[in-house]
């Protein structure tokens, strides 16, 4: 299964961007899904994941601004931001992880960059 990462770009703080993560196959053996970001400087980290059940965890500078869902039909993860600031500037990347027998596998879209800028 390949991800592909889209809707990245530049936007003015306060601003909202929509991500997108299509999978070439379908997603439900995936058992969770998740975004993560990576700055010039810092370490990647967690911004959102999601559960095949539809549960969700968010990093705490992202709750109550970012949005994660996930699309079953269309085989697609979501990342809604809204009120972006500065420092949400980073490329973005999905995740999934699906188990192979009982071994964990963790996919990995190519990434989307994102800018927060006036």
């Amino acid at each position: 299964v390949q991800l592909q990462a889209s809707g990245g770009g530049l936007v003015q703080p306060g601003g909202s961007l929509r991500l997108s993560c299509a999978a070439s196959g379908s997603i439900f053996s995936f058992v969770a899904m998740g975004w993560y970001r990576h700055a010039p400087g810092k370490q990647r980290e967690l911004v959102a994941a999601i559960t095949s059940g539809g549960s969700t965890n968010y990093a705490d500078s992202m709750k109550g601004r970012f949005t994660i869902s996930r699309d079953n039909a269309k085989n697609t993860l979501y990342l809604q931001m809204n009120s972006l600031k500065p420092e949400d500037t980073a490329v973005y990347y999905c995740n999934a992880v699906a188990y192979i027998g009982p071994i964990p596998h963790d996919y990995w879209g190519q990434g989307t960059q994102v800018t927060v800028s006036s």
